[in-house]
């Protein structure tokens, strides 16, 4: 069973995530907060209880504590749970804060009850999930003027293959600490090898290096 937190500062939207979700024999939702704050303290609550979530379904505008600063801290003191950030189509800024802070994955507001399903067990898993409409639109104002020039194959020629290893974790939504751990070096070194990454590829940042490799489609 997988434990979800809802955070939105609707309450009706909030109700209606936790109705759709729990018609989900695998989906079970252990609490709600109408914002950071709140969610933090459900979360310290929750843990107590043994309950702590899996997955956060974080609304990435709210008063008081944002997604991004809630996906921040939720990353710093709970590295285990899933971020799954619900947003509208035009937070571009909002997503890649998020997703460098170590969220893994996000969703349009009104997508079908199917994806977001699909989305909570994609992170879970410990998958990135881009929704339907996001991932074009990122292609479309990120990867995409890199992907059109004529010298893809000499930048990917100069990465290495611990590089192509970091590379590959990024695009999964790994932070730094997990890559680090999983590779058994040092968060400086994988800090080192981040930078060098997106200065061969040049990239701006950790989702522009999830959506290239899925673009690519070179893994």
């Amino acid at each position: 069973m997988i434990r979800i937190l809802i955070v939105d500062d609707q309450t009706i939207i909030r109700h209606g995530l936790k109705s759709l979700l729990e018609l989900q024999d695998d989906l079970s939702v252990v609490g709600d907060a109408g914002n950071g704050e709140e969610a933090l303290d459900a979360i310290a609550s929750l843990k107590q209880e043994s309950q702590l979530p899996d997955v956060v379904l974080l609304d990435v505008r709210m008063p008081i504590m944002d997604g991004v600063a809630t996906t921040k801290e939720l990353h710093l003191h709970y590295p285990e749970i899933k971020i799954l950030i619900l947003t509208t189509f035009d937070d571009d800024e909002y997503i890649s804060q998020a997703m460098n802070y170590g969220a893994k994955g996000y969703l349009l507001k009104d997508s079908p009850p199917e994806d977001l399903a699909m989305a909570i067990r994609a992170v879970n898993k410990g998958h990135t999930y881009m929704g339907s409409g996001l991932l074009e639109k990122m292609l479309q104002t990120s990867a995409k003027p890199q992907l059109a020039t004529s010298n893809i194959s000499s930048q990917l020629a100069e990465i290495s293959p611990r590089e192509r290893e970091v590379l590959n974790l990024i695009a999964q939504g790994a932070n730094n600490r997990e890559i680090a751990e999983k590779l058994y070096i040092s968060e400086k070194t994988v800090k080192n090898h981040v930078t060098s990454i997106l200065s061969k590829l040049n990239l701006r940042d950790r989702t522009q290096v999830a959506v290239f490799v899925n673009q690519i489609e070179m893994y």
